[in-house]
């Protein structure tokens, strides 16, 4: 049953996290930290924040559920299910809570949102392909 909860849940509570205060300075201003500094070779400096750190562990985790969704079995409609109930968490939250209004979690949510979409997609895309027909 674990197997089912959807990996987009990770961002959201990271995000909700931060929010808190407990990655730093807590709020909005929590997301402009900077997280990763680096020198390139042209001598340019690299910087991610915490809130690009969010956006990268979306997206990866978004690749985890579409290779997810190819699964077929009881635990993959619950996790449709789940997902779309953490999408529609992430809708509520930016629209009720005055933290959640920020570029960062809009596109949590777009990441969200796609991953809803792609889900059911790729899951009816495959299934598609498993009908056999008996002669």
């Amino acid at each position: 049953m674990i197997a089912a909860v959807p990996l987009m849940v990770i961002p959201f509570i990271l995000y909700n996290m931060a929010m808190l205060g407990l990655m730093g300075s807590g709020g909005i201003p929590a997301l402009q930290q900077d997280v990763i500094v680096l020198s390139m070779i042209s001598g340019a400096i690299w910087s991610m924040s915490l809130g690009d750190l969010f956006i990268v562990v979306a997206l990866v985790v978004l690749f985890f559920e579409l290779l997810r969704a190819t699964r077929h079995g009881s635990g993959s409609l619950v996790n449709h299910m789940l997902s779309m109930l953490v999408f529609i968490a992430f809708l509520v939250e930016f629209l009720l809570v005055q933290d959640a209004a920020t570029q960062v979690f809009f596109i949590l949510m777009t990441v969200a949102l796609i991953d809803v979409i792609g889900g059911f997609a790729v899951s009816i895309r495959s299934a598609g392909r498993d009908v056999s027909i008996g002669l």
